[in-house]
């Protein structure tokens, strides 16, 4: 874990970061609402839902301590991700060639993840001030020794490489295409792998944080510029964005090449208010809401991509000074914490690194809980639509709606079922409903976008349907249910035990194991077991064999009758007989 430290690079440098163009770009406005979908099916019978709060637990979102070793992440905060960073030299580890990688390490982190029902969300470096105390400081590959030029940063102690160096770019660059060949496509149908939440670029600067303060553009201080040069960065930030399609990216700022890039970005400084020259302003909210001209929210606004979270996710990392200290004062803020529901609503972050407060804080917080309630999704479904009886093929339709900040990133697979009175599930169909779909309902505006002070409509409800056959269900009453299947339920035991040497898990930490959690909506009838209780619904039962009932044969007569058997004759047409002979059980009297 990265220790407390200045992270007040010069306003001058990260605003000599962003794109040439960003000097005549303006704020991209509010977004254009999605438009309305098709409307719920009122000639099925309507059935309505209370709200009720989410667990604190959900799947990718809210806060993420660091993944240890050993560490027991039953004793944190409820959710569904943990962090970790990771040396680039810990996976590209061939002195000879930067083509070849060695995964176990961070299969290992994936997997122990698992174990406790979580996510990953990560980031690989190549310079670390002192290293994180599982992972090296100096992430250089071997491959790459003597072929590009070494810089120290006498600041921090790092060994910066020449990141301009065509064996440094190339480097990195099959680091991007090999790991994306590898996670992006791992999952179900060609899915991101299960095991990973978010990804952020990293690779370049300090803490794989794109910044080498106070080595960088800012020359004013007699510091050596150790950045890398716009094209650099376009290439990188462009390598990514054509070899990813699944897995949500982040990075710090918004660089050259993010214009309209397929990638997020990431707070390191969430919501932190900072001493300058006797001033105290905020690192994350606009200039408009007393924030410094470098600060999060004011490079987005600068370069037009405040709107990026509509599609790709918002993460972060909770200035570890302020951790403890966060959510004392919500919705509000004091001393150095910035107006935290505000940085919520502008950032529409839905997960951050918290140490401290993964920890520390107490799932009795009414504070805290809302809090990590208002980050990300929070899903609701207010109504379903379908009737009581069904035979054959019947009609579901379902509503979601969103109040939380930001939609689910994710196309999670949504799940229609039926449960018995004993609770068994008898039945499931998948559906292809698309979460990613269910906006937030409203948004913060920004003041820089002079539309009036407070919320805008954004989101709609959105009415899901899709038809069901009853084929192969036994006649009985049942429970309609729902849920969202957590691609994280198929690493089980069982494939953990099953992995490679290199990589398994020992036995006692794959004994930790726990169900991956589910992701619940804000419903009363939301179950802990992860499924929605839609309402009751009672099938005819359907044949899915051969379906016609027999008839009695014409002209049926016995012909004879021994202690095992009956022998049977009937007509079959106008000149044909037939007989059978049919064995009787042998504790049943004959012809019974």
């Amino acid at each position: 874990m990265r220790s407390l430290r200045i992270l007040a690079a010069a306003a001058t440098l990260v605003l000599s970061l962003l794109p040439a163009s960003a000097a005549t770009a303006a704020p991209a406005g509010p977004p254009p609402r999605p438009a309305a979908g098709p409307v719920a099916d009122t000639s099925l019978t309507t059935h309505t839902y209370t709200y009720a709060d989410a667990p604190l637990g959900q799947p990718l979102k809210g806060f993420a301590p660091y993944l240890f070793p050993g560490d027991n992440l039953s004793t944190k905060y409820p959710g569904g991700l943990v962090w970790s960073y990771f040396a680039l030299n810990e996976v590209m580890k061939d002195p000879a060639s930067c083509a070849v990688f060695d995964w176990s390490v961070f299969e290992k982190a994936l997997d122990e993840a698992a174990v406790w029902g979580r996510q990953v969300a990560f980031r690989f470096y190549v310079e670390y001030p002192g290293g994180s105390g599982t992972h090296p400081g100096n992430g250089i590959p071997p491959c790459l020794n003597g072929k590009m030029a070494l810089r120290t940063n006498g600041f921090w102690g790092t060994v910066s490489p020449d990141y301009d160096d065509p064996d440094v770019i190339a480097a990195l660059t099959s680091f991007i295409n090999a790991f994306a060949q590898r996670y992006d496509r791992a999952g179900p149908g060609g899915t991101a792998d299960p095991r990973i939440g978010f990804m952020s670029l990293g690779l370049v600067g300090l803490w794989g944080e794109w910044h080498t303060w106070p080595y960088d553009r800012d020359a004013a201080d007699g510091y050596p510029d150790l950045m890398p040069t716009d094209a650099t960065i376009r290439t990188i930030i462009g390598a990514y964005d054509a070899a990813f399609s699944n897995i949500q990216l982040e990075v710090r700022y918004p660089l050259a090449g993010t214009e309209t890039a397929n990638i997020g970005f990431h707070d390191d400084s969430w919501p932190y208010k900072e001493w300058r020259g006797g001033q105290l302003k905020g690192m994350t909210l606009p200039i408009s809401m007393n924030g410094w001209d470098d600060a999060f929210l004011q490079l987005q606004l600068n370069t037009g991509t405040e709107n990026r979270w509509t599609t790709q996710s918002i993460g972060g990392e909770a200035r570890p000074e302020i951790q403890g200290s966060l959510y004392t004062d919500w919705p509000n803020g004091s001393n150095q914490v910035d107006d935290v529901l505000a940085a919520t609503e502008l950032t529409h972050i839905t997960w951050m690194i918290n140490q401290t407060g993964a920890g520390g804080y107490s799932t009795s917080d009414p504070k805290v809980a809302a809090g990590v309630r208002k980050m990300g999704y929070n899903l609701h479904i207010p109504q379903a639509n379908f009737n009581a009886t069904a035979a054959g093929t019947f009609k579901v339709g379902v509503t979601m709606q969103n109040t939380g900040v930001a939609p689910f990133y994710y196309p999670w697979t949504t799940v229609i079922g039926l449960r018995d009175a004993a609770g068994t599930i008898v039945k499931t169909w998948d559906t292809s409903w698309d979460l990613r779909q269910v906006q937030p309902l409203t948004i913060r505006a920004f003041p820089d976008w002079n539309a009036g002070a407070g919320y805008l409509d954004y989101g709609r409800p959105v009415n899901f349907s899709t038809t069901l056959s009853t084929a192969g269900v036994p006649a009985g009453s049942y429970s309609l249910v729902l849920k969202v299947r957590n691609p994280l339920e198929t690493v089980t035991p069982a494939v953990l035990r099953a992995r490679p040497a290199a990589s398994r898990l020992t036995d006692w930490v794959i004994d930790q194991w726990r169900p991956a959690l589910p992701l619940s909506f804000a419903n009363a009838n939301q179950g802990t077991d992860g499924w929605v209780n839609l309402g009751a619904v009672s099938t005819s039962g359907t044949c899915t064999g051969d379906c016609v009932a027999p008839s009695v044969p014409a002209g049926l007569a016995v012909t004879g009758v021994t202690s095992s058997s009956v022998g049977l004759s009937w007509a079959g047409g106008p000149a044909a007989t037939a007989s059978s002979t049919a064995a009787a059980p042998a504790s049943s009297p004959a012809g019974r």
